[in-house]
């Protein structure tokens, strides 16, 4: 698997994990890891090192442990020279533990950092996969707004002055929430999954024009804000043309494909007095009934044409 463009300091797992360093160099915040992959090393312990990637976390177990013990104590550290001396960005310890001498004489020799947990082996490599599949995520930023409207992630986009901003404030005294206004960092954090968030820099503040930047977190509470959710929606904002034809039942169902993962969209026109807060809520509400399968334009469609078929039996 190839590595990601972006990266997650060995300093941060050691927080996030809570790990003990047993024995580590000074500069842990610029060791990298680049890869959401995790190893446990049982093959590299017996010398085979074909098709080794030397950018994953390596990770020893009881497994791992009760093999190296069978070794004399020479044959042991000749193994963990050959762990020790690529490059890796750590070896970690599971359930407690304990190092043998020979594995920590190596990682000193060769300044790899050696970690220890409490928590099992099949817990630790799940918990880490995950949290690296998200900080080292495929990503891209898009100008529009995201708010969350009863439990779905909505992807307002549009042109800029089209009212996103206006209608995710509207959508927040509703006692909806805001995730993101301007720039929406979105990211893939699996095969079907995007997540967006804020960029640091504007999180939390909303632009309106005529008043200016205000911030969401301050006016309106803790409760109106949120720092990621899942996109399951995307609404495209557009003025009102005359000349367009708009879908007035919903049967067309309709994707927007950001990061090779389809999601469901829809297009919304604007134009003075239509409310889009109560519009985007009844779609978030609509969205939802259809992924538990409930789809009220076909229900609809097969009213109608039951009806239509009742009257042409009747003429016959």
């Amino acid at each position: 698997m190839e590595s990601s463009p972006y990266s997650v300091t060995l300093a941060s797992l050691i927080a996030e994990f809570n790990l003990e360093p047993l024995c580590a160099p000074d500069n842990l915040e610029e060791i990298k890891v680049i890869t959401e992959e995790i190893n446990r090393p049982g093959l590299q312990l017996a010398g085979f090192f074909d098709h080794f990637d030397e950018s994953r976390v390596q990770i020893i177990g009881m497994v791992e442990t009760a093999f190296v013990d069978r070794f004399t104590p020479e044959k042991r550290r000749g193994s963990f020279e050959k762990l020790m001396s690529r490059p890796v960005p750590a070896v970690i310890l599971s359930r407690g533990i304990e190092p043998f001498p020979e594995c920590v004489e190596m990682a000193r020799k060769y300044d790899v950092p050696l970690l220890r947990t409490q928590e099992s082996t099949a817990y630790l490599i799940s918990a880490m996969i995950s949290s690296l599949k998200v900080s080292l995520a495929q990503r891209i930023t898009r100008h529009g707004v995201l708010v969350e409207v009863y439990g779905e992630g909505i992807l307002l986009l549009g042109d800029s002055g089209v009212g996103k901003s206006e209608t995710a404030i509207e959508l927040v005294k509703r006692g909806h929430r805001l995730i993101a206004d301007d720039a929406v960092e979105i990211k893939k954090v699996s095969a079907k999954t995007l997540v967006g968030s804020a960029p640091e820099m504007i999180r939390h503040y909303i632009e309106l024009r005529g008043i200016g930047v205000v911030d969401v977190r301050r006016i309106f509470g803790m409760g109106a804000v949120k720092p990621t959710e899942k996109i399951d929606l995307v609404i495209n904002l557009e003025p009102w043309n005359d000349k367009n034809t708009y879908d007035r039942l919903g049967l067309d169902e309709m994707s927007t494909t950001l990061l090779d993962v389809e999601i469901p969209s829809l297009t919304v026109p604007v134009k003075p007095g239509r409310n889009l807060a109560v519009i985007i809520e009844v779609a978030a509400m609509n969205n939802r009934h259809k992924k538990m399968g409930y789809n009220a334009a076909r229900e609809f469609t097969e009213r109608i044409n039951a009806y239509f078929e009742q009257q042409e039996a009747k003429t016959i």
